[in-house]
């Protein structure tokens, strides 16, 4: 066969070869198209209108976002400082207590290891709508299990959700319960860490501060830097327990923007305005992510450095 010949049988070769990689992969761009591009543009494209159910749709260009960032919204940024404010507080302390808990369930000596593995876990996988029932029954006033326990200290109770200062470390309670998942990726990230660097470091006469120091936290930066985005999306997003705890109170300090972005398409039916809010949450979520990555060249440590 000449050199021709070879190189045009290669050439088919390779078409088919395409034409059957883009066969293969066709139901997964239709799904992305569908379900995911395809409402992305529709919505970014509403957010520039007044759409809703019960009027003729009008292109209002900026108005939605003039509206919101101008202050006649009067909820806004109320509901944006709200936001920031339980993923200031959720992101940090979740992960540390996770992060904790993962140190303490990877000591090899410690008694009934699979079951207190197990039990730490359990939560996570409990619907939430059932776990919000069960701590609005622990945080009532008047009769929940918190109150009785600070009752028998002689403490004074508190109103957990249904006080303004206290709903968020309330929910935040609830969400430190549920971080079992983040502990599983600690977990797996401390099991990952090589055992001779420990020994390295007792060999030298170094302590259990010195291995934690010099070879945990390095080594576990790029966990601590995963499980940092993915829970930030998360808390960003809060939606459920202010619509099934709170409704958005006591007076609004719970009005998350996903929540409000559900009142104002639901209950307010201004759509367009909902889909400006969602991009708004977007743009934010990209913005905070991108810090974060900036920031990761500067204390997050990888294998090969």
């Amino acid at each position: 066969m000449t050199a021709t010949g070879m190189k045009l049988k290669m050439r088919r070769r390779q078409k088919k070869e395409t034409i059957m990689g883009v066969l293969f992969t066709l139901p997964a761009i239709i799904g992305f198209l569908a379900f995911s591009a395809g409402p992305m543009i529709t919505s970014f494209i509403l957010s520039f209108t007044n759409y809703s159910i019960i009027r003729p749709t009008e292109f209002i260009g900026f108005g939605n976002y003039s509206e919101l960032f101008s202050g006649r919204d009067q909820f806004f940024y109320n509901s944006l400082k709200v936001t920031l404010l339980f993923v200031l507080m959720n992101v940090p302390v979740c992960i540390g207590t996770a992060f904790l808990i993962a140190l303490i369930l990877n000591s090899r000596n410690l008694r009934g290891l699979p079951f207190l593995r197990v039990a730490f876990y359990i939560p996570t996988i409990v619907p939430i709508i059932a776990t919000a029932m069960i701590f609005m029954w622990m945080m009532s006033p008047d009769f929940g299990l918190f109150n009785a326990i600070l009752r028998a200290f002689n403490l004074p109770g508190s109103k957990w959700i249904y006080a303004g200062n206290a709903v968020l470390p309330s929910l935040l309670l609830m969400t430190a319960w549920g971080s079992g998942n983040i502990m599983v990726v600690f977990l797996a990230g401390l099991q990952g860490i090589p055992r001779q660097l420990y020994e390295s470091i007792y060999v030298d006469g170094g302590g259990v501060f010195t291995k934690f120091r010099h070879v945990t936290l390095p080594l576990l930066t790029p966990t601590i830097f995963f499980n940092m985005i993915m829970f930030l999306i998360s808390s960003m997003q809060a939606f459920l327990q202010a619509y099934i705890m709170t409704q958005g109170g006591p007076n609004n300090a719970t009005n998350f923007l996903v929540y409000y972005l559900y009142r104002v398409a639901f209950e307010f039916q201004e759509i367009g305005k909902a889909t400006a809010l969602g991009w708004i949450l977007f743009l934010m979520i990209v913005i905070i992510s991108a810090l974060l990555f900036w920031s990761s060249k500067y204390w997050v440590v990888y294998g090969d450095e």
